[in-house]
């Protein structure tokens, strides 16, 4: 076996036949990398990041979501569709009124897990 002379762009030839294999046992089904993608994908809009942001320890309502947003209920009630869909959030009624919450502790953890490591990335503490 040659040199493997890897770079951002690997140029060798050879194939790591080993490490290929243990990467290849690691590989989950497509099925579960699509519904993580589309977890991801959920979270890839800013609205969508902010109700989530303020569903960390707090239950609210759309009035109160869009209150703090200055957004339109209709454009709020739009996102928290989205977001329930994907199992993000979980809702209640209390009478008239319909309140938010995460869904679980997991949403909660991915929030704070991402906010760390781009904190940590801009130098902030």
């Amino acid at each position: 076996m040659g040199k493997c002379r890897c770079s951002l762009e690997c140029d060798c030839n050879i194939l790591h036949e080993e490490s290929v294999e243990n990467a290849r046992k690691d590989l989950l089904n497509d099925d579960l990398l699509i519904d993580m993608a589309d977890f991801y994908r959920a979270l890839s809009d800013s609205t969508r990041i902010k109700i989530i942001n303020l569903l960390v320890g707090h239950e609210l309502c759309v009035c109160d979501i869009s209150s703090i947003l200055n957004m339109t209920k209709s454009a709020v009630s739009h996102q928290l569709q989205n977001l329930k869909e994907m199992n993000l959030i979980k809702n209640r009624k209390k009478g008239k009124e319909v309140w938010y919450s995460l869904a679980d502790n997991h949403v909660k953890d991915v929030f704070e897990l991402c906010k760390t490591h781009v904190m940590e990335e801009r130098g902030e503490n």
